[in-house]
């Protein structure tokens, strides 16, 4: 069975995140380390950075996985914008790196404009530049798929293995699947016949190996519409048996899947226990 988990709140402090976690019987999960909507942030203590690392070793979760800002966009062609995005890129390594974070998910970025063959470069430059500034850290960069929502990059699976196959710094790179994004860009998943295709697509183009987590959302917008809305699992235009056949597909057996769906429904009633139970009985 896959490690499934969710994106959890870090209001409380950061190793409250893992006691929520425990709670819901996560077996990975995913967090900020800092506000997703703000450039600056105060410096991990070394009393938080301590109590994070002591509650994820008093747990079972595998796989823990930090989300960027989302401001950062290394491929802006503005470059003030991109020192900036690096700049902040290599805090958000820092800090994940300090905790013993596993993975850090970041979506490639915006070309605003300069085009897509531009844009790519640019985020190759900044890879490279983020990796050599944080050489021998452990934490793993995800590159994730996106919707494709105005010039963002990601959402072809070719831009992605245009990075993977230009960086210099590729053995430190990975992928993060996000099962809303790639409908929305227009990989159809709803059908046995267009979840192999779709697949192999991503086989052929960037290879199974390279992808080592997925965001498991349904999409409140409609196939190929390029718009970025989760829903929850079934809930939504994907619809279950595609996350049926995700989470019962032998090739994907120990990878994490994270749940990034809406946190309650329409009554208020808190649905990551909810989303989870559905992923495991889908698993069987």
């Amino acid at each position: 069975m896959p490690l499934f988990g969710a994106h959890l709140s870090i209001n409380r402090g950061l190793h409250n995140a893992i006691t929520a976690a425990a709670a819901l019987g996560c077996d990975t999960l995913q967090i900020f380390t800092k506000n997703a909507s703000q450039w600056n942030a105060d410096p991990l203590t070394p009393d938080a950075i301590a109590q994070f690392r002591r509650a994820a070793a008093g747990s079972n979760l595998a796989h823990l996985t930090v989300h960027d800002s989302y401001l950062i966009n290394l491929a802006s062609p503005d470059d003030g914008l991109h020192a900036k995005s690096v700049a902040a890129f290599v805090t958000e390594l820092e800090r994940a790196e300090a905790l013993g974070i596993n993975y850090l998910v970041t979506h490639p970025g915006s070309h605003t404009g300069s085009g897509e063959e531009a844009g790519l470069a640019r985020v190759i430059a900044g890879y490279e530049e983020v990796h050599a500034r944080c050489a021998g850290f452990n934490v793993r960069v995800l590159i994730e798929t996106t919707a494709g929502q105005g010039t963002a990059l990601g959402y072809r699976f070719e831009h992605i293995a245009t990075i993977l196959q230009r960086a210099a710094c590729t053995d430190r790179l990975g992928v993060c699947l996000d099962t809303c994004h790639v409908f929305a860009a227009g990989y159809a998943l709803t059908s046995e016949a267009d979840y192999a295709a779709s697949f192999q697509q991503f086989d052929d183009l960037i290879g199974m190996s390279r992808l080592k987590l997925f965001h498991v959302n349904d999409s409140a917008k409609p196939f190929g519409s390029r718009v970025d809305r989760h829903a929850g699992i079934g809930l939504g235009e994907i619809g279950e048996d595609a996350f049926r056949r995700l989470v019962t597909d032998s090739r994907f057996a120990d990878r994490p899947m994270i749940l990034e769906t809406p946190k309650k429904d329409d009554n208020g009633n808190e649905m990551d226990g909810v989303n989870l139970a559905r992923l495991r009985g889908f698993a069987g």
